[in-house]
């Protein structure tokens, strides 16, 4: 039977299955949440990839908004696992094979960096979850299985045209400047568990900025953020201050304007930058090779998905 080779990437664990540390088994009724050709996806399949996704929605959403998260998260975990069935399909169909090997080291590398080379905790551990040795040998196969054949289906070499490379330069030129500061302030106004009333205050506070209020006199007033006491004020900073979602929002805008309502880690953002220093830009000869790495590996997932598109397009996939 033909073999695949196994770079170390096979190794990585992937977002298709966790590890069966991290998932306690569900004692409860289970059900068909999708169908691949033969192969069933459950209920509980769906689940172990999406509650912890799911926490972390609630904790920023309510109502519709959340309802709408909850429902892309589930579907996107359902084509996930429809996606790595036909993988495994097509690894069978073509009868390969993986050396024993493969998962006994991967099973080794469990057991030395989760459990400190315990093996008698570790086994512990698996009977408490519910599992079983074989049972994780499968599933750490299965993961090998599904990293090889998707690096399989971007071998060779790709050639990035040079006006690609330039182009994405000039579209990304602020990943590579340095020394660009902003002067910013900020309000905020935490979701809470009124969301949809929260917005609607801080939008009628982004009004009476827009009419003249002053940024500074409302962020004092109403802000919930660690710069209410100096009127939103952070003062100068740079790309390396804030966390990088609220860097990407504060840098993005306009100077001299309040920005829109911006919806970011539990809280709504109104942003005001008062002045900008621009940066010095490293250039294109300095930063040629790393774009030209992001752009092949870009390319390879393109050839990916077009491969897992025709998979799609020979199998029977039903969806409940």
């Amino acid at each position: 039977m033909p073999s695949i080779k196994f770079p170390a990437l096979v190794f990585a664990l992937t977002s298709l299955v966790f590890s069966p540390f991290t998932v306690r088994a569900q004692d409860v009724l289970d059900g068909v949440a999708a169908v691949a050709n033969n192969d069933v996806i459950t209920f509980s399949q769906v689940r172990e990839l999406t509650t912890s996704l799911e926490a972390s929605a609630k904790g920023s959403l309510s109502g519709a908004a959340l309802a709408e998260k909850v429902k892309e998260i589930r579907l996107r975990a359902v084509n996930d696992l429809v996606d790595r069935q036909l993988i495994l399909q097509e690894f069978r169909k073509n009868k390969f094979t993986i050396p024993p090997y493969i998962v006994d080291d991967r099973i080794n590398v469990i057991i030395r960096e989760e459990f400190g080379g315990d093996k008698s905790a570790f086994l512990r551990t698996l009977a408490a979850q519910g599992f079983t040795l074989d049972k994780l040998r499968k599933l750490e196969e299965e993961k090998v299985i599904v990293q090889a054949m998707r690096s399989r289906e971007a071998k060779g070499d790709v050639l990035i045209p040079e006006s690609k490379i330039v182009s994405y330069y000039q579209e990304n030129i602020q990943e590579w400047t340095v020394n660009e500061e902003i002067k910013l302030r900020t309000l905020a106004i935490r979701h809470g568990d009124a969301a949809e009333k929260n917005r609607k205050v801080i939008e009628e506070i982004r009004e009476k900025i827009v009419r003249g209020a002053d940024f500074g006199d409302l962020a004092r007033i109403y802000s919930e953020d660690s710069k209410q006491d100096v009127s939103g004020e952070w003062g100068w900073v740079d790309r390396k201050t804030l966390n990088p979602e609220l860097t990407e929002a504060a840098f993005s805008q306009k100077t001299g304007k309040v920005s829109e309502v911006i919806s970011l880690s539990g809280s709504f953002y109104l942003m005001l930058v008062e002045e900008r220093k621009s940066g010095i830009s490293k250039p294109l000869s300095e930063v040629r090779t790393d774009i030209e790495r992001r752009l092949i590996q870009v390319e390879k997932q393109k050839l990916q998905l077009g491969w897992l598109e025709r998979l799609r397009k020979k199998a029977y996939i039903k969806i409940f």
